[in-house]
Protein backbone atom coordinates (compact mmCIF):
# COMPACT_ATOMS: atom_id res chain seq x y z
CA UNK A 1 0.00 0.00 0.00
CA UNK A 2 2.76 2.45 1.12
CA UNK A 3 5.21 1.77 -1.43
CA UNK A 4 2.48 1.97 -4.14
CA UNK A 5 1.91 5.82 -2.73
CA UNK A 6 5.39 5.72 -2.74
CA UNK A 7 6.26 5.30 -6.57
CA UNK A 8 2.96 7.07 -7.30
CA UNK A 9 3.49 10.15 -5.95
CA UNK A 10 7.10 10.69 -4.38
CA UNK A 11 8.27 12.67 -7.11
CA UNK A 12 4.98 15.12 -7.30
CA UNK A 13 5.74 15.33 -3.19
CA UNK A 14 9.38 16.25 -3.63
CA UNK A 15 8.51 19.03 -6.43
CA UNK A 16 5.56 20.42 -4.16
CA UNK A 17 8.33 21.20 -1.24
CA UNK A 18 11.29 22.36 -3.57
CA UNK A 19 9.29 24.84 -4.61
CA UNK A 20 7.55 25.93 -1.09
CA UNK A 21 11.43 25.61 0.65
CA UNK A 22 13.50 26.45 -2.43
CA UNK A 23 16.14 23.08 -0.64
CA UNK A 24 16.03 19.86 -2.43
CA UNK A 25 17.93 18.28 0.90
CA UNK A 26 15.23 19.65 3.14
CA UNK A 27 12.48 18.11 0.77
CA UNK A 28 13.99 14.74 0.07
CA UNK A 29 14.28 14.37 3.94
CA UNK A 30 10.48 15.40 4.95
CA UNK A 31 9.35 13.23 2.22
CA UNK A 32 11.00 10.50 2.95
CA UNK A 33 10.13 11.27 6.85
CA UNK A 34 6.53 11.76 5.75
CA UNK A 35 6.47 7.95 4.05
CA UNK A 36 8.40 6.98 7.27
CA UNK A 37 5.28 7.49 9.20
CA UNK A 38 2.71 6.65 6.93
CA UNK A 39 4.30 3.19 7.29
CA UNK A 40 3.82 3.39 11.23
CA UNK A 41 0.22 4.50 10.41
CA UNK A 42 -1.75 3.68 7.56
CA UNK A 43 -1.74 -0.61 8.56
CA UNK A 44 -3.51 0.72 11.38
CA UNK A 45 -5.57 4.01 10.19
CA UNK A 46 -6.10 2.30 7.07
CA UNK A 47 -5.31 4.79 3.65
CA UNK A 48 -6.20 8.18 4.12
CA UNK A 49 -9.07 10.00 1.14
CA UNK A 50 -5.71 11.73 -0.21
CA UNK A 51 -2.89 10.06 0.27
CA UNK A 52 -0.58 12.02 -1.88
CA UNK A 53 -2.45 15.01 -0.04
CA UNK A 54 -1.57 13.44 3.22
CA UNK A 55 1.95 12.93 2.60
CA UNK A 56 2.62 16.75 1.43
CA UNK A 57 1.33 17.80 3.94
CA UNK A 58 2.92 15.84 6.67
CA UNK A 59 6.30 16.57 4.90
CA UNK A 60 5.19 20.09 4.15
CA UNK A 61 4.93 20.47 8.64
CA UNK A 62 7.61 18.04 9.53
CA UNK A 63 9.78 20.96 6.99
CA UNK A 64 8.52 23.59 9.18
CA UNK A 65 9.38 21.87 12.17
CA UNK A 66 13.10 21.44 11.17
CA UNK A 67 13.18 24.82 10.00
CA UNK A 68 12.03 26.08 13.54
CA UNK A 69 14.61 23.96 15.37
CA UNK A 70 17.83 24.94 13.56
CA UNK A 71 16.72 28.69 13.04
CA UNK A 72 17.62 31.84 14.23
CA UNK A 73 15.65 34.75 14.80
CA UNK A 74 16.34 35.99 11.91
CA UNK A 75 15.56 33.23 9.84
CA UNK A 76 12.49 32.24 11.76
CA UNK A 77 11.53 35.80 10.66
CA UNK A 78 12.28 35.02 6.67
CA UNK A 79 10.60 31.81 7.59
CA UNK A 80 7.53 33.22 8.21
CA UNK A 81 7.53 35.18 5.66
CA UNK A 82 7.84 32.56 3.63
CA UNK A 83 4.99 30.19 4.90
CA UNK A 84 2.95 33.10 4.61
CA UNK A 85 3.68 33.84 0.79
CA UNK A 86 3.08 30.06 0.13
CA UNK A 87 -0.52 30.51 0.56
CA UNK A 88 -1.10 32.88 -1.63
CA UNK A 89 -0.98 32.95 -5.59
CA UNK A 90 2.61 32.73 -7.26
CA UNK A 91 3.80 33.71 -10.68
CA UNK A 92 4.32 30.71 -12.16
CA UNK A 93 5.91 31.71 -14.95
CA UNK A 94 5.64 29.70 -18.44
CA UNK A 95 5.87 26.39 -16.70
CA UNK A 96 2.95 25.62 -14.53
CA UNK A 97 3.33 21.84 -13.49
CA UNK A 98 5.92 21.41 -10.20
CA UNK A 99 7.32 18.78 -11.27
CA UNK A 100 8.08 19.80 -14.91
CA UNK A 101 9.32 23.01 -13.33
CA UNK A 102 11.73 20.39 -10.97
CA UNK A 103 13.11 19.20 -14.08
CA UNK A 104 14.24 22.34 -15.59
CA UNK A 105 15.26 23.46 -12.19
CA UNK A 106 17.72 20.64 -11.98
CA UNK A 107 18.66 20.86 -15.11
CA UNK A 108 20.85 24.12 -14.77
CA UNK A 109 23.85 24.72 -17.18
CA UNK A 110 26.02 24.45 -14.33
CA UNK A 111 25.56 20.96 -14.03
CA UNK A 112 26.53 18.50 -16.32
CA UNK A 113 24.47 16.85 -18.25
CA UNK A 114 24.67 13.49 -16.90
CA UNK A 115 24.21 15.22 -13.75
CA UNK A 116 21.13 16.77 -14.33
CA UNK A 117 19.83 13.29 -15.75
CA UNK A 118 20.57 11.62 -12.54
CA UNK A 119 19.59 13.94 -9.76
CA UNK A 120 16.59 14.37 -11.33
CA UNK A 121 15.42 10.84 -11.80
CA UNK A 122 16.16 10.37 -8.17
CA UNK A 123 14.09 13.36 -6.99
CA UNK A 124 11.32 12.97 -9.46
CA UNK A 125 11.07 9.17 -10.22
CA UNK A 126 11.55 8.44 -6.49
CA UNK A 127 14.32 5.89 -8.21
CA UNK A 128 17.38 4.61 -6.00
CA UNK A 129 20.98 4.84 -6.75
CA UNK A 130 21.62 0.98 -7.73
CA UNK A 131 18.23 1.88 -10.15
CA UNK A 132 20.05 5.27 -11.52
CA UNK A 133 23.23 3.56 -12.01
CA UNK A 134 22.09 0.45 -14.27
CA UNK A 135 20.62 3.14 -16.23
CA UNK A 136 23.61 5.05 -16.98
CA UNK A 137 25.98 2.10 -16.94
CA UNK A 138 28.16 3.06 -14.13
CA UNK A 139 28.52 1.16 -10.63
CA UNK A 140 26.36 2.46 -7.93
CA UNK A 141 29.32 4.15 -6.04
CA UNK A 142 29.55 6.00 -8.87
CA UNK A 143 26.22 7.12 -8.92
CA UNK A 144 26.13 7.78 -5.09
CA UNK A 145 29.18 10.00 -5.52
CA UNK A 146 27.71 11.88 -8.56
CA UNK A 147 24.42 12.33 -6.95
CA UNK A 148 26.17 14.15 -3.70
CA UNK A 149 28.48 16.09 -5.73
CA UNK A 150 25.85 17.88 -7.70
CA UNK A 151 24.34 18.30 -4.21
CA UNK A 152 26.86 19.92 -3.04
CA UNK A 153 27.53 21.90 -6.07
CA UNK A 154 24.15 23.46 -5.95
CA UNK A 155 24.55 24.87 -2.40
CA UNK A 156 27.42 26.20 -2.92
CA UNK A 157 26.87 27.84 -5.98
CA UNK A 158 23.83 29.07 -4.76
CA UNK A 159 21.69 28.18 -8.23
CA UNK A 160 18.25 29.11 -7.25
CA UNK A 161 15.23 27.09 -7.37
CA UNK A 162 13.19 28.85 -9.71
CA UNK A 163 10.97 28.81 -12.60
CA UNK A 164 13.66 29.36 -15.58
CA UNK A 165 12.74 32.38 -18.17
CA UNK A 166 11.63 31.97 -21.80
CA UNK A 167 14.65 32.70 -22.26
CA UNK A 168 16.28 29.98 -20.30
CA UNK A 169 14.27 27.17 -21.36
CA UNK A 170 16.07 26.14 -24.64
CA UNK A 171 19.29 25.83 -23.12
CA UNK A 172 18.32 23.43 -20.46
CA UNK A 173 16.21 21.31 -23.06
CA UNK A 174 18.46 18.55 -24.03
CA UNK A 175 19.40 17.63 -20.27
CA UNK A 176 15.02 18.08 -19.78
CA UNK A 177 14.26 15.87 -22.63
CA UNK A 178 17.06 13.09 -21.88
CA UNK A 179 15.44 12.89 -18.02
CA UNK A 180 11.66 12.42 -19.40
CA UNK A 181 13.31 9.70 -21.59
CA UNK A 182 15.19 7.81 -19.01
CA UNK A 183 12.12 8.28 -16.73
CA UNK A 184 9.86 6.31 -19.57
CA UNK A 185 13.00 3.75 -19.87
CA UNK A 186 12.49 2.82 -16.23
CA UNK A 187 9.09 2.91 -16.88
CA UNK A 188 9.09 0.46 -19.58
CA UNK A 189 11.95 -1.89 -18.58
CA UNK A 190 12.71 -1.69 -15.20
CA UNK A 191 16.35 -2.05 -13.89
CA UNK A 192 15.38 -4.25 -11.11
CA UNK A 193 12.43 -5.81 -9.28
CA UNK A 194 9.98 -8.52 -10.24
CA UNK A 195 7.85 -7.02 -13.01
CA UNK A 196 9.07 -5.76 -16.02
CA UNK A 197 8.17 -2.38 -15.67
CA UNK A 198 6.37 0.07 -14.12
CA UNK A 199 3.38 1.78 -15.51
CA UNK A 200 2.88 5.12 -13.54
CA UNK A 201 6.67 6.28 -14.48
CA UNK A 202 5.35 5.53 -18.34
CA UNK A 203 2.44 7.90 -17.86
CA UNK A 204 4.10 10.46 -15.99
CA UNK A 205 7.21 10.64 -18.66
CA UNK A 206 4.24 10.91 -21.53
CA UNK A 207 2.42 13.59 -19.55
CA UNK A 208 5.63 14.97 -19.04
CA UNK A 209 5.96 15.07 -22.41
CA UNK A 210 3.05 16.64 -23.82
CA UNK A 211 3.16 19.42 -21.54
CA UNK A 212 6.96 20.11 -22.59
CA UNK A 213 5.06 20.08 -26.67
CA UNK A 214 2.55 22.44 -25.27
CA UNK A 215 5.24 24.41 -23.48
CA UNK A 216 7.84 24.80 -26.62
CA UNK A 217 5.79 23.92 -29.92
CA UNK A 218 8.29 24.97 -31.98
CA UNK A 219 10.74 22.13 -31.30
CA UNK A 220 10.55 19.42 -33.32
CA UNK A 221 12.78 16.87 -31.19
CA UNK A 222 10.17 17.58 -28.10
CA UNK A 223 7.59 16.16 -30.67
CA UNK A 224 10.14 13.58 -31.40
CA UNK A 225 10.42 12.46 -28.29
CA UNK A 226 6.85 12.21 -27.44
CA UNK A 227 6.25 10.38 -30.66
CA UNK A 228 8.96 7.78 -29.49
CA UNK A 229 7.25 7.60 -25.89
CA UNK A 230 3.93 6.75 -27.67
CA UNK A 231 4.81 4.56 -30.17
CA UNK A 232 6.50 2.10 -27.82
CA UNK A 233 4.13 2.44 -25.15
CA UNK A 234 1.54 1.12 -27.95
CA UNK A 235 3.28 -1.96 -27.41
CA UNK A 236 2.67 -3.04 -23.61
CA UNK A 237 0.17 -4.30 -24.03
CA UNK A 238 1.94 -7.81 -26.04
CA UNK A 239 4.92 -7.45 -24.04
CA UNK A 240 4.04 -10.22 -21.72
CA UNK A 241 1.94 -13.46 -21.72
CA UNK A 242 -0.71 -14.40 -19.36
CA UNK A 243 1.78 -15.83 -17.14
CA UNK A 244 3.33 -12.93 -16.99
CA UNK A 245 6.56 -14.09 -18.91
CA UNK A 246 8.13 -11.45 -21.00
CA UNK A 247 7.10 -11.49 -25.35
CA UNK A 248 10.12 -10.53 -27.36
CA UNK A 249 8.94 -7.80 -30.18
CA UNK A 250 9.70 -10.80 -33.00
CA UNK A 251 6.84 -12.99 -31.05
CA UNK A 252 4.47 -10.34 -30.30
CA UNK A 253 0.42 -10.67 -30.94
CA UNK A 254 0.58 -7.13 -32.72
CA UNK A 255 -3.20 -7.50 -32.18
CA UNK A 256 -2.72 -6.36 -28.95
CA UNK A 257 -0.73 -3.22 -29.78
CA UNK A 258 -2.55 0.43 -28.87
CA UNK A 259 -3.61 1.27 -32.64
CA UNK A 260 -4.17 4.84 -31.13
CA UNK A 261 -1.54 5.50 -29.65
CA UNK A 262 0.14 4.23 -32.76
CA UNK A 263 -1.98 6.22 -34.94
CA UNK A 264 -0.80 9.27 -32.84
CA UNK A 265 3.21 8.85 -32.58
CA UNK A 266 2.89 8.19 -36.35
CA UNK A 267 1.15 11.65 -37.23
CA UNK A 268 3.88 13.07 -35.02
CA UNK A 269 6.58 11.29 -36.85
CA UNK A 270 5.31 12.74 -40.41
CA UNK A 271 4.80 16.26 -39.15
CA UNK A 272 8.72 16.17 -38.04
CA UNK A 273 9.38 14.55 -41.24
CA UNK A 274 8.37 17.70 -43.00
CA UNK A 275 10.21 19.95 -40.99
CA UNK A 276 13.33 18.23 -42.31
CA UNK A 277 15.52 19.18 -38.90
CA UNK A 278 16.27 15.68 -37.79
CA UNK A 279 17.28 15.09 -34.37
CA UNK A 280 18.12 11.94 -31.99
CA UNK A 281 14.32 11.80 -30.43
CA UNK A 282 12.41 11.57 -34.20
CA UNK A 283 14.95 9.15 -35.51
CA UNK A 284 13.98 7.17 -32.72
CA UNK A 285 10.63 7.72 -33.15
CA UNK A 286 11.30 7.06 -37.35
CA UNK A 287 12.89 3.60 -36.51
CA UNK A 288 9.73 2.34 -33.69
CA UNK A 289 7.17 3.70 -36.37
CA UNK A 290 8.77 1.62 -39.16
CA UNK A 291 7.94 -1.35 -36.55
CA UNK A 292 4.56 -0.04 -36.24
CA UNK A 293 4.04 -0.29 -40.33
CA UNK A 294 4.72 -4.03 -40.28
CA UNK A 295 1.61 -6.22 -40.03
CA UNK A 296 4.26 -8.98 -38.77
CA UNK A 297 7.76 -9.16 -38.09
CA UNK A 298 8.74 -11.00 -41.08
CA UNK A 299 6.88 -7.98 -42.88
CA UNK A 300 9.30 -5.79 -41.31
CA UNK A 301 11.76 -2.84 -43.60
CA UNK A 302 14.62 -3.76 -42.14
CA UNK A 303 16.23 -2.19 -44.64
CA UNK A 304 15.27 1.25 -43.50
CA UNK A 305 15.52 0.82 -39.98
CA UNK A 306 19.04 0.23 -40.90
CA UNK A 307 19.42 3.63 -42.61
CA UNK A 308 17.57 5.33 -39.78
CA UNK A 309 20.28 3.40 -37.15
CA UNK A 310 23.17 5.27 -39.63
CA UNK A 311 21.55 8.66 -39.34
CA UNK A 312 21.09 7.88 -35.20
CA UNK A 313 24.87 7.28 -35.20
CA UNK A 314 25.88 10.33 -36.75
CA UNK A 315 23.91 12.03 -34.14
CA UNK A 316 24.79 9.86 -31.33
CA UNK A 317 27.77 7.44 -31.94
CA UNK A 318 27.74 5.46 -29.23
CA UNK A 319 27.88 1.79 -28.54
CA UNK A 320 24.62 1.02 -27.04
CA UNK A 321 23.05 2.47 -30.30
CA UNK A 322 25.51 0.37 -32.36
CA UNK A 323 24.27 -2.71 -30.60
CA UNK A 324 20.76 -2.24 -31.39
CA UNK A 325 21.70 -1.29 -34.98
CA UNK A 326 23.48 -5.11 -35.06
CA UNK A 327 20.22 -6.09 -34.67
CA UNK A 328 18.59 -5.01 -37.85
CA UNK A 329 22.18 -5.49 -39.39
CA UNK A 330 21.55 -9.18 -38.51
CA UNK A 331 18.21 -9.04 -40.51
CA UNK A 332 19.59 -7.49 -43.90
CA UNK A 333 22.85 -8.86 -44.10
CA UNK A 334 23.04 -12.34 -41.30
CA UNK A 335 24.11 -13.00 -38.65
CA UNK A 336 28.09 -12.87 -39.31
CA UNK A 337 28.08 -9.64 -40.25
CA UNK A 338 26.54 -8.12 -37.41
CA UNK A 339 28.80 -10.48 -35.16
CA UNK A 340 31.61 -8.39 -36.60
CA UNK A 341 29.99 -5.01 -35.11
CA UNK A 342 28.96 -6.78 -31.71
CA UNK A 343 32.46 -7.60 -31.05
CA UNK A 344 33.80 -4.81 -31.68
CA UNK A 345 32.34 -3.00 -29.20
CA UNK A 346 32.82 -2.32 -25.36
CA UNK A 347 30.28 -2.75 -23.57
CA UNK A 348 30.86 -5.74 -20.84
CA UNK A 349 28.78 -4.51 -18.13
CA UNK A 350 25.43 -4.15 -20.35
CA UNK A 351 23.56 -7.13 -19.99
CA UNK A 352 21.24 -6.42 -23.55
CA UNK A 353 25.11 -7.21 -25.56
CA UNK A 354 25.46 -10.41 -24.27
CA UNK A 355 22.19 -10.73 -24.92
CA UNK A 356 22.11 -10.02 -28.55
CA UNK A 357 25.57 -11.73 -28.84
CA UNK A 358 24.56 -14.91 -27.51
CA UNK A 359 21.21 -14.94 -30.21
CA UNK A 360 23.67 -14.13 -32.81
CA UNK A 361 25.94 -16.97 -32.14
CA UNK A 362 23.01 -19.33 -31.53
CA UNK A 363 21.80 -18.58 -35.06
CA UNK A 364 25.48 -19.27 -36.42
CA UNK A 365 25.13 -22.89 -35.10
CA UNK A 366 28.14 -21.69 -32.25
CA UNK A 367 25.74 -23.25 -29.07
CA UNK A 368 28.57 -23.29 -26.75
CA UNK A 369 29.72 -19.49 -27.14
CA UNK A 370 25.60 -18.99 -26.75
CA UNK A 371 25.53 -20.67 -23.55
CA UNK A 372 28.19 -19.10 -22.37
CA UNK A 373 27.02 -15.04 -23.66
CA UNK A 374 23.58 -16.11 -22.41
CA UNK A 375 25.15 -16.65 -18.43
CA UNK A 376 26.58 -13.44 -19.11
CA UNK A 377 22.99 -11.50 -19.79
CA UNK A 378 22.03 -13.68 -17.19
CA UNK A 379 24.09 -12.20 -14.36
CA UNK A 380 24.00 -8.66 -15.61
CA UNK A 381 20.43 -8.44 -15.96
CA UNK A 382 18.73 -6.40 -12.68
CA UNK A 383 15.01 -7.39 -14.01
CA UNK A 384 13.68 -10.89 -12.76
CA UNK A 385 11.50 -11.19 -15.54
CA UNK A 386 14.26 -10.36 -18.45
CA UNK A 387 16.53 -12.52 -16.22
CA UNK A 388 13.65 -15.39 -16.61
CA UNK A 389 13.45 -14.99 -20.47
CA UNK A 390 17.18 -15.03 -20.68
CA UNK A 391 17.18 -18.55 -18.70
CA UNK A 392 14.61 -20.04 -20.98
CA UNK A 393 16.53 -19.29 -24.22
CA UNK A 394 19.75 -20.90 -22.30
CA UNK A 395 17.92 -23.99 -21.44
CA UNK A 396 16.66 -24.07 -24.91
CA UNK A 397 20.40 -24.28 -26.31
CA UNK A 398 20.66 -27.47 -24.04
CA UNK A 399 17.10 -29.22 -25.47
CA UNK A 400 18.31 -28.47 -29.15
CA UNK A 401 21.35 -30.15 -28.40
Amino acid sequence: MVERVFREEYGRAVSVLVRVFGDIDLAEEAVQEAFTVAVRKWPDDGLPPSPAGWIITTARNRAIDRLRRESTRHERHVEATLLQASGEAADEGPVHDDRLRLIFTCCHPALATPTQVALTLRLLGGLTTAEIARAFLVPESTMAQRLVRAKSKIRAAKIPYRVPGEADLPERLRGVLAVVYLIFNEGYAASSGDRLGREDLCAEAIRLGRLLAALMPGDPEVWGLLALMLLIEARRPARTDAAGEMVLLAEQDRGLWDRALIEEGQAIVRACLRRDQPGPYQIQAAINAVHSDAASAEETDWEQIVRLYDQLLAFQPSPVVAVHRAVAVAEVAGAEAALAIVDGLDLEGYHLFHAVRADLLHRLGRDAEAAQAYEAAIGRAGNEVERELLRRKRRALDEDA
